[in-house]
């Protein structure tokens, strides 16, 4: 009667292996996200293929819906990572130690920079709010994001009122909207206005010119103490 076969030994996977794994896998997923960063700013979610990002990845389609189980939570993973970029952008614990008039001028500089050097942003934004928000309000994390953002900038206000300095009627909401929309309408529509109004918008003197038209806007706006003016809107 032969021997009995001696069991197998399953070979353990050295500890120094697991964080490698980990960082390869972060890394595919950032090559992934980066991709389709691209693919979805040029194309919008509708036109955006899965296919041509596995042609410029080179990797399989399977592999894509292994980390992203379909083309919306891709894009939804994206629209955070484009949310993401822009409150890191916003340097809270920097704009928290600096005087209100100094921080509030950085913040508005801030944000327009972000939206010069990450145009994707603008392509992405525009695509998903043809969708009303559908995508992004899946997402578990944007509808938090910007929670610690506006206490620090209730908190910047508080401290430019409490100085003499700032109005009190300040709605930190809607004071975002209004320096996100300065720049963001600006260069979402450069190339009509520019050529209504006959300027090269992206040149660096016109940028210039704008980055300090919003900054003066803005703090023009939160220095004004006299009685605003009321007109309601037609119904």
């Amino acid at each position: 009667m032969p021997p009995a076969a001696a069991p197998r030994r399953t070979r353990a996977v050295p500890e120094k292996a697991q964080p490698t794994q980990r960082r390869d896998r972060d890394r595919t997923r950032q090559r992934i996200l980066a991709c389709a960063s691209a693919e979805f700013a040029k194309h919008g979610f509708d036109g955006a293929r899965v296919d041509r990002m596995v042609e410029r990845l080179k990797v399989s389609k399977s592999l894509i819906y292994h980390y992203f189980k379909s083309k919306e939570q891709l894009f939804i993973a994206v629209m955070e990572l484009a949310y993401e970029k822009m409150r890191a952008r916003h340097q809270d614990f920097e704009l928290r130690g600096l005087e209100p008039v100094e921080a509030m001028a950085r913040l508005v500089s801030y944000t327009f920079q972000h939206f010069i050097d990450h145009p994707e942003i603008i392509s992405l934004l525009n695509s998903e709010n043809l969708y009303k928000a559908k995508h992004i309000a899946k997402s578990p994390v944007i509808g938090t994001m910007y929670n610690p953002f506006l206490e620090n900038l209730s908190a910047i206000l508080v401290h430019g009122q409490e100085k003499g300095i700032f109005r009190r009627d300040v709605d930190p909401v809607n004071l975002y909207i209004s320096i996100s929309g300065l720049g963001y309408f600006y260069l979402s529509n450069r190339y009509t206005l520019g050529a209504i109004f006959h300027r090269t918008l992206d040149e660096p003197v016109e940028l210039g010119n704008r980055h300090q038209h919003m900054i003066d806007v803005i703090l023009g706006y939160l220095q004004h103490q006299g009685a605003p003016f009321e007109l309601p809107l037609r119904p």
